[in-house]
C-alpha cells in the first residue's frame, strides 16, 4: 500500500517547488530505491498537465567507475546529458541511498576527477535556473541508510523527514511553506544592510565581507525541507578561524573536526581529526574550492538534530553553514568552483554574530533588537 505521506510530498513538489504547468517537460532524477516518490512525482506531474518522464541511475555506477574506470572514463560526460539539461522544463532530483558510505574507500583524487567532470552539467542547469528557463527541485526519499545514519528505526526517520516537509499529516503544506517564506524573506531584507558579519563561537572568530550582496531566502523551492537566509560573501575578504563540530559529509566521504583559517579570502591552513587527505584533495580540486561560495543561517526549528544529511542539517534551527567553493551567481557572487561543500557549525549553545559590530544573533537565534558589540 503506497504510503499517504509519500503522496502528498509528491504533490507538494510539483505544485508549490516547481510550480509545475501543464505541457512543461518535467525530469524525474532518482536512484532504484528513491522509485516509490518518483511514481508519487510522475502521478502528480501527470495531475498538473506537464510530460514527465523518470530517470533511473544505478546507484553503484559511480563506486565502480573511481574503482575500475580510467582518466579519459573519469571525465566522460554522456553528450546526450548535456543536450537534455537544454530542453527540459523542471527536474526533480531525489536523494535517496542504499549505501550512504559507498565511495568511503574510493581514491581521494580519481573521487575528486569525477565530481569535476560533473561541473559543466551542474553550471548549465543554475544558468538555466537563474535565468528562469528551468525549476528544479531536490528532496529526499527516506531509506534505512538514511536513518542508520541518523541513529534512528525507519519508522522514526520518516516521520522525522515527513515533519520537517510539513506533509507528515493531512492539511494544507503549501500554507505552510508560504508563511515561512514571508519570515524568511523578511529576514533576508534584514541582513540585506549589513557589510560585515563577524561570527564567533568554539574555536570559532571568522569575519566576512558581505557588502553589495543580496540575501536570499531558501524557503522550499529548490529544496525540500527548506528554512534558511543565504549569500555569497565577498571572496577576498574572509578572515580568521573556523570549526566546524559537525562531521562534514560530501560525495559519500565523512570528515571530522574540520578547522580551517582564512586569509584574503583563501583556505590557508586546514585540518581534520579524520579524513584529512580527503580534505586536502577537495581543496586542490581548482583555485575557487578554497575560498566561501556561501554563508547562511539555519532557521528550520521543526530540523533540531544531527543526521548526517546536509539537507537537514544544513538548515539546523540554530546552525550557520558556509559553503567551500562555488558562489551564487545570481547574488552577486563570483567565486567559480566545481565544488560547493557545505559545512556546518553549530552556535546553539554558545555562538554569537555581529553584524557591522553590533549583536544579531546569540545561542540559535536572532535577536528581537541589535546589541552593540561590548569592548
Amino acid at each position: 500500500m503506497a504510503d499517504p505521506r509519500l503522496a502528498r510530498l509528491g504533490e507538494l513538489i510539483v505544485g508549490y517547488s516547481l510550480g509545475l504547468q501543464a505541457g512543461k517537460v518535467f525530469r524525474i532524477d532518482t536512484p532504484y530505491v528513491g522509485v516509490p516518490l518518483a511514481i508519487e512525482l510522475y502521478r502528480a506531474g501527470l495531475r498538473a498537465g506537464a510530460l514527465p518522464y523518470a530517470n533511473v541511475e544505478l546507484e553503484e555506477l559511480p563506486e565502480i567507475l573511481v574503482r575500475d574506470g580510467s582518466e579519459e572514463q573519469l571525465d566522460f560526460v554522456p553528450p546526450a546529458a548535456v543536450g537534455e539539461i537544454d530542453t527540459v522544463d523542471a527536474i526533480a532530483t531525489i536523494w535517496a541511498e542504499g549505501n550512504t558510505r559507498a565511495l568511503t574507500g574510493a581514491q581521494p583524487e580519481r573521487h575528486q576527477r569525477l565530481i569535476a567532470a560533473t561541473r559543466t552539467l551542474t553550471m548549465r542547469r543554475w544558468e538555466r535556473i537563474s535565468a528562469g528557463q528551468m525549476s528544479w527541485s531536490g528532496v529526499l526519499c527516506p531509506t534505512p541508510a538514511h536513518a542508520q545514519d541518523a541513529e534512528m528505526s525507519l519508522a522514526d526517520y520518516e516521520s522525522f523527514v515527513y515533519r520537517a516537509c510539513h506533509v507528515e499529516e493531512e492539511g494544507d503544506a503549501v500554507a505552510h511553506w508560504q508563511s515561512t517564506s514571508a519570515d524568511l524573506a523578511a529576514r533576508a531584507q534584514q541582513l540585506s544592510g549589513a557589510r560585515e558579519l563577524r561570527i564567533v563561537g568554539p574555536d570559532t572568530d571568522l569575519s566576512l565581507v558581505v557588502e553589495g550582496r543580496k540575501w536570499e531566502a531558501a524557503d522550499g523551492h529548490h529544496n525540500m525541507p527548506d528554512g534558511e537566509v543565504y549569500t555569497s560573501p565577498v571572496e577576498t575578504e574572509t578572515e580568521g578561524e573556523i570549526r566546524f563540530s559537525f562531521p562534514a559529509l560530501f560525495q559519500g566521504r565523512e570528515v571530522d573536526d574540520i578547522r580551517l583559517r582564512f586569509e584574503d579570502g583563501d583556505v590557508v591552513a586546514a585540518e581534520a581529526t579524520r579524513g584529512g587527505e580527503f580534505l586536502d584533495a577537495v581543496l586542490g580540486l581548482d583555485a575557487g574550492a578554497r575560498r566561501l561560495g556561501e554563508v547562511a543561517f539555519g532557521m528550520n526549528y521543526e530540523i533540531d538534530r544531527f543526521t548526517k544529511n546536509i539537507l537537514f542539517d544544513e538548515k539546523i534551527g540554530g546552525t550557520m553553514h558556509v559553503a567551500l567553493g562555488s558562489a551564487f551567481k545570481e547574488l552577486g557572487g563570483v567565486n567559480d568552483s566545481a565544488l560547493h561543500w557545505d559545512l556546518v557549525c553549530d552556535l546553539r549553545a554558545e555562538g554569537e554574530v555581529y553584524a557591522d559590530g553590533e549583536l544579531v544573533w546569540r545561542a540559535g537565534s536572532f535577536l528581537e533588537q541589535a546589541t552593540p558589540a561590548t569592548a
